[in-house]
């Protein structure tokens, strides 16, 4: 039955009856009288017809099947109390009903979201069948969209406070219909469209927030429906490099680091250079690890001295001592501008590697 002719009147089927037999005799509803308004619930949710209306129709119909007697008297009293219990255990019974379709459909919504989603993300669906479905979600694949990936200290799955929390937030400021904010991997997802990076702003700003300072990364702009597999993954990579590297910022964009991952192309071509360059450092006391500490703390700090020695808790004197030592071990000199481009290059592929930790 469609929601465009279902009535009330549909799902009352046998109400009137057992009222006028429950006030006539005191007993209670059985359990196959309580199964069938149970189901007539699931069936008006299905049919589209709300709650409210329903419980309104079940106490007009009450009122017309309402037992007849005195209006006084134990008998007159005990046939009204039968006759409210009733109505009372058909509208909790039906609302049960009615409760249990809802779920039902809000998990098959569940489901198809996360099917979308895990799709959309992995590119592992055709993309002409994609696209139709992404106007389910309010997305229009065939514009460019950015993604922002957001990782905590822990894993988060959809439903959960942290994301709620996030999606309420941006959701609120924007307008949701083009935007997704979701879960993938135990992170927090925005997929939100490429002209629109205030909305990725604003959710970095959330879960930074929502997740006590997690780090948040921001994929370019990509067109078409392969354009959101494309950010995804670029912050993802990101987040990845940010680590390895350990930067600080909250917020990192792929757009701002693209070099790095252009370092990290050609591995053996990387290794090489950091062997060539960096490897003396290994005959240093304490090995390469101090040494190289100090040309990313010098190289990070716009190389200044002052400020790179503040980063290591050492004194400018004792900084300037190692920068002589890997001058000496290596034969370039960190503060000379026509040498300094390999180092600082070797020191970055070194961090991408894990170098010295991992032999190369």
């Amino acid at each position: 039955m469609s929601s465009a002719s279902a009535e009330p009147a549909g799902f009352l089927d046998g109400f009137d009856g057992i009222l006028t037999e429950v006030a006539a005799t005191g007993r209670r509803l059985t359990r196959q009288e309580l199964e069938s308004r149970r189901d007539l619930g699931e069936r008006a949710a299905e049919a589209g017809l709300g709650l409210r209306r329903m419980i309104s129709a079940h106490l007009a119909a009450a009122r017309d099947a309402w037992p007849a007697g005195p209006n006084a008297g134990a008998r007159g009293r005990s046939s009204a109390d039968c006759a409210l219990s009733a109505v009372q255990q058909a509208v909790d019974a039906f609302a049960e009903g009615y409760e249990r379709a809802q779920r039902q459909a809000i998990r098959q919504e569940e489901a198809a979201r996360r099917e979308f989603i895990d799709d959309l993300l992995l590119g592992r669906s055709d993309l002409g069948r994609l696209a139709e479905r992404a106007g389910r979600f309010g997305l229009r694949l065939a514009r460019a969209h950015q993604v922002a990936v957001a990782e905590g200290p822990v894993a988060y799955d959809e439903g959960e406070p942290v994301p709620r929390q996030v999606a309420r937030a941006v959701t609120a400021r924007f307008d949701s219909r083009r935007i997704l904010v979701t879960t993938k991997d135990g992170r927090l997802l925005c997929v939100a469209p490429g002209d629109q990076e205030e909305v990725l702003t604003w959710f970095a700003k959330q879960a930074y927030a929502a997740t006590d300072g997690g780090r948040v990364a921001v994929g370019r702009a990509h067109p078409g429906p392969g354009g959101v597999v494309q950010s995804y993954e670029e912050a993802l990579s990101t987040l990845e490099m940010a680590e390895r590297l350990g930067f600080a910022g909250p917020v990192l964009k792929a757009a701002d680091l693209l070099v790095y991952p252009v370092l990290a192309r050609d591995r053996q071509a990387l290794a090489d250079l950091v062997v060539s360059a960096l490897g003396p450092l290994r005959g240093a006391r304490g090995g390469a690890r101090p040494l190289l500490d100090t040309l990313t703390a010098y190289f990070d700090s716009g190389c200044v001295a002052a400020e790179a020695a503040r980063r290591l808790s050492l004194s400018v004197r004792a900084l300037t001592y190692r920068l002589e030592r890997i001058r000496k071990l290596t034969g370039a000199d960190p503060a000379d501008p026509a040498q300094r481009y390999m180092l600082q290059t070797a020191a970055i592929g070194a961090r991408l590697l894990n170098w010295p930790a991992q032999e190369l």
